[in-house]
């Protein structure tokens, strides 16, 4: 898992809940980099998953609603950072598609060795948009939480949920729904 995913986590948790709180997981957590992240680096999805456990054991937030906050932010960030990702999109729906072909070839161009999730995309109708989700790291709240960040830069309200999928295993579907 590349560090900027590390790095945005350390900062939203030290924003939002303080640094004595960012230390305690840190201190508490075992960590094979010891916590130390650079944002080029890469990771073991491991410690991110230590980490959310002792995030959530601390704070009682459960793990799905973690991720998905950590996710609606993890995306203001990437807008924030890398503008010409976003740019040519006017509609999330035609973002969301970007994703897979678009966005990820650029994130491996910069990142080769990064193993990112799998996307297989279906829009429904005007209002209703399928994203089927493929990842052996299973961090599909955080997709859920990126997609709901998209919302809201798109100026987009509806809802993000996971759906029923055929085989669990393998990835789940992510329904949206826009209002």
């Amino acid at each position: 898992m590349k560090g900027i995913v590390f790095t945005e986590f350390t900062e939203m948790v030290e924003d939002e809940f303080g640094l004595s709180m960012l230390d305690e997981i840190i201190e508490t957590s075992d960590l094979p980099s010891k916590g130390i992240y650079t944002s080029v680096g890469t990771y073991s999805h491991h410690e991110m998953v230590i980490m959310l456990t002792k995030f959530s054991e601390l704070t009682k937030i459960p793990i799905p609603e973690a991720l998905r906050m950590f996710g609606s932010r993890l995306f203001n960030s990437f807008f924030n950072q890398y503008p010409d990702f976003f740019n040519h999109n006017q509609h999330v729906f035609g973002f969301l598609e970007s994703v897979e072909h678009h966005i990820h070839a650029e994130v491996l161009k910069l990142y080769p060795d990064a193993q990112l999730p799998h996307f297989i995309c279906t829009q429904i109708d005007q209002k209703t948009f399928l994203m089927e989700y493929h990842s052996d790291k299973h961090m599909e709240w955080l997709a859920v939480g990126l997609i709901e960040g998209a919302l809201k830069q798109f100026n987009e309200t509806g809802e993000v949920k996971i759906v029923d999928s055929p085989d669990p295993s393998k990835g789940c579907l992510i329904q949206i729904k826009l209002q």
